[in-house]
């Protein structure tokens, strides 16, 4: 039992490198800008890219996240690796926007779903089950934290290499320090068909089967849908907000606000979860981050919008923990990966529901006011099903 108390940290620590490198696509709003104002792309085309990206993102939790509870999570994050350093070295190469699409959109969202679903489930096991959410918003938190190195350098790289030779660079990197520290994963040993793991326990284990037969399991995934679709809809045009909303090509500054916001959300939001319980998490997020979104069209200077994008980010980063700690909590850990994968097709769905119809609203009006509207009303109804939401503790009936 020691050689496995003493294998978490290693496990936990590897997740944090991988994740850590992984935040790279936090940067997309930047990337964003300077395709439109570089090279000439349309609002939708510059967001294309991440849409399609959130897309396979989500996809790709769903069909790995049962191969990584069955075969472990190195091979899983390797692969994901090789995808998400080959993706960028090819939209390096090729740089147009249908080519993007592939390269950055299917090959680099696929791959970082890949290590998100090889990561969180492993590190989490170790450890036991009233650390879940603490665990696991340190994992993600690192995720999103990524971007306050990344920003700054994919903004230097541009503005001295060219768009096309910063993706080089990040996949070059990315390729060799994912699959280097994917080496260090690893799910806790079993013995006699009983997990050995601190996370071992008595509460029931809930396949993917029966998870889909309860109400619960919906209500989840609209709610994570509907506040995705908001968050990310800031999340994807936070420098291009700052530029028309008020004039300010400081935009960068705002996605390492975000950044730390969203980082600092998703450990508040593990920390909070422990402690306050999911639901109660959920409906205080959703509120702030309502009121919040409203506002935002008032946000006319740099300090305002500061603040509400440190506001967002907060809500973001909270609720990308919570739901992924509800999941454990009412179903279990045995099945997390493939619950989550199924739980996190949500995200996907938030990812088209946000930033492309914004985009949108804004290449047809000029303003993301409309945007703005349509965002809060997706979090108003997130929160009514937030409070009739109520946690399913009785056991379920075995599948047929």
């Amino acid at each position: 039992m020691n050689k496995l108390k003493n294998r978490g940290p290693l496990v936990l620590a590897a997740a944090i490198v991988i994740n850590f490198v992984c935040g790279l696509g936090y940067i997309w709003s930047i990337i964003a800008k300077q395709l439109i104002h570089q090279l000439g792309w349309t609002g939708v085309q510059a967001s294309m890219p991440f849409t399609v990206f959130s897309i396979m993102f989500a996809l790709s939790m769903l069909v790995l996240g049962p191969l990584q509870d069955k075969k472990g999570p190195r091979f899983l994050s390797t692969m994901g690796g090789l995808l998400i350093g080959g993706g960028l070295v090819l939209t390096g190469l090729f740089l147009y926007p249908s080519v993007i699409l592939f390269t950055f959109g299917c090959c680099t969202g696929f791959g970082l779903g890949s290590m998100y679903a090889s990561t969180v489930p492993p590190a989490m096991k170790w450890y036991p089950p009233q650390k879940r959410g603490t665990i696991n918003g340190i994992i993600v938190a690192t995720l999103a934290l990524a971007s306050m190195m990344y920003s700054p350098l994919a903004k230097t790289l541009m503005d001295r290499r060219g768009i096309a030779d910063t993706f080089l660079v990040i996949g070059g990197s990315a390729l060799v320090i994912l699959v280097g520290f994917s080496q260090f994963l690893a799910n806790p040993p079993e013995a006699d068909g009983k997990a050995e793991s601190p996370a071992a326990s008595s509460e029931k284990e809930i396949d993917s089967r029966q998870m889909l037969r309860t109400g619960n399991f919906y209500k989840i995934w609209l709610m994570f849908a509907l506040s995705a679709a908001s968050s990310l809809m800031i999340v994807g045009h936070a420098a291009n907000i700052a530029l028309e909303q008020a004039s300010w090509s400081g935009g960068f500054i705002l996605v390492i606000l975000l950044s730390l916001s969203n980082g600092a959300g998703r450990f508040l939001g593990g920390f909070l979860s422990d402690r306050l319980g999911q639901p109660r998490l959920m409906r205080l997020t959703f509120i702030i981050q309502g009121v919040n979104i409203f506002f935002f069209q008032i946000y006319q200077s740099p300090l305002l919008l500061a603040l509400g994008v440190v506001l967002a980010g907060l809500c973001y980063g909270s609720t990308m923990v919570v739901f992924s700690a509800e999941t454990a909590s009412s179903y279990g850990m045995k099945n997390f990966g493939a619950n989550y994968g199924k739980v996190y097709t949500a995200w996907g769905v938030g990812g088209v529901l946000g930033p492309l119809p914004s985009a949108m609203i804004f290449d047809a009006t000029g303003s993301y006011t409309g945007a703005y509207i349509v965002s809060g009303v997706l979090v108003v109804i997130a929160l009514g099903i937030a409070i009739s939401y109520k946690q399913q503790k009785a056991p379920l009936p075995e599948a047929a």
